[in-house]
């Protein structure tokens, strides 16, 4: 049995801000994704992956061509939580 009042809704294995990811869930982010990433919150993720283990973060706010923020690809221990409002 899952406990149910910590958690309302099962968070996705991966999730990401950017639109044109197939991975971007609207509605969920509007109801806020908080990440823990080893221990610390971290608030400039892009995209997580909890089976993989890592997270991509912004790298200051250097963009490429394209216009869409340089990322570095992180590992270790990943926790989704919806964020209480």
């Amino acid at each position: 049995m899952t406990d149910t009042s910590s958690s309302p809704t099962q968070l996705p294995d991966r999730l990401s801000i950017n639109p044109k990811s197939p991975y971007y869930d609207e509605a969920l982010l509007a109801r806020g994704v908080g990440i823990k990433f080893d221990g610390q919150e971290k608030t400039n993720v892009e995209e997580y992956c909890v089976s993989e283990g890592w997270i991509r973060v912004a790298v200051g706010k250097t963009v490429d061509r394209k216009g869409n923020p340089l990322t570095i690809k992180l590992t270790g221990k990943v926790e989704p939580y919806l964020e209480r409002k």
